[in-house]
């Protein structure tokens, strides 16, 4: 019997499911297509009975995410989604900016029992408000100091606590200051990004995948010494970056055991397909491009089973599986840059 096309048609189980509970946010980070395309942006919430049609099928989900291109918090019922999916057995978790996490709703997260809450930062002190315009990186160690105090006092141990941390190539000379302004607050674990969804080319210089090779090595250098340093302060430091001279790209997001529910209820593979923006354009590794949004049913319509079943979306995996990288993916920067290859 061929497993792969029952493995296709009926997986067993999710490791996760990205879920973008809204399009608002209150900042307005310099990187963000929320602030690039805001001229034709739509903001809107994750509707409660979309949602809802996700019920059936969480038994076989590890985690669900709340989070996409906006900020979970600004979403009315972010706590009823969080307590639907806990009652369905999910692990729960989300990232934020942390402007509007106050102590009542800090108390929330830990009443609730959510598993993880990230906090974005894109550097250290003012370096990180220049670039998270609406954000403040002292409110951020405020609301981590206070989430941390509510977990002693309560004798909690979840949520626990990340950083996605956003590495710009403006601010690689506050990398070794991270740790110590971390130390101390609760955090378990930084996950490092780099900008790998370019959405104008003025942003491109920001983007350390699209560097030259000596640049790319000397960047993993410098997030290997991250890693050493956080380790003696008790953080984890975890990245993604492929290693150079990698001849057959391989794509991170898990999209086998994974996908994104849009907030309009559309179903993607990632979230940079997810991104509904008409008529703007990214950098990739092959140049500049148009972008265009690739789902494969909406939750309006149809069960997850029955989007995941489609031929389009079955079809678009196996090409993924097999090293035929689809037009939708040729040039990701999750991939690695094409300047990667000496």
């Amino acid at each position: 019997m061929n497993f792969w096309p029952w493995f296709f048609r009926f997986p067993h189980h999710f490791h996760w499911l990205q879920v973008e509970v809204t399009t608002y946010c209150q900042a307005a980070c310099l990187y963000c297509p929320h602030t690039v395309y805001r001229d034709r942006w739509e903001s809107r919430h994750l509707d409660l009975a979309i949602f809802k049609r996700l019920l059936p099928e969480l038994h076989r989900v590890h985690l669900v995410y709340l989070q996409g291109w906006g900020e979970p918090f600004l979403h009315p019922d972010f706590f009823t989604l969080v307590s639907l999916a806990k009652r369905a057995g999910c692990q729960v978790g989300t990232t934020t900016n942390g402007m509007l996490l106050d102590v009542d709703l800090l108390s929330r997260l830990v009443d609730q029992e959510v598993n993880v809450v990230a906090f974005s930062l894109a550097g250290v002190g003012e370096s990180n408000d220049a670039v998270r315009r609406g954000t403040r990186f002292a409110l951020v160690l405020e609301a981590l100091r206070q989430l941390q105090d509510l977990k002693m006092r309560k004798g909690a141990v979840l949520p626990k606590v990340h950083v996605a941390y956003m590495l710009l190539r403006s601010g690689l000379a506050d990398l070794p200051r991270l740790p110590s302004a971390l130390a101390g607050l609760g955090v378990s674990q930084v996950v490092v990004s780099t900008l790998d969804f370019v959405a104008a080319p003025e942003l491109a210089r920001e983007s350390l995948r699209l560097g030259p090779p000596e640049e790319y090595r000397d960047l993993l250098a410098r997030l290997a010494d991250l890693a050493a340093q956080g380790r003696r302060l008790g953080l984890e430091v975890f990245h993604h970056l492929p290693p150079l001279g990698r001849e057959r790209p391989q794509c991170p997001e898990n999209i086998h055991r994974s996908l994104c529910v849009a907030a309009d209820g559309q179903v993607a593979p990632c979230v940079y397909l997810n991104l509904k923006v008409l008529g703007g354009t990214m950098m990739t590794s092959l140049g500049e491009r148009r972008h265009f949004r690739l789902t494969f049913g909406s939750l309006a319509e149809k069960t997850l089973p029955q989007i995941w079943r489609t031929p389009g979306y079955r079809r678009w995996r196996q090409e993924v599986l097999y090293g035929n990288l689809p037009f939708s993916c040729q040039g990701c920067l999750k991939l690695g840059s094409a300047r990667e290859i000496p």
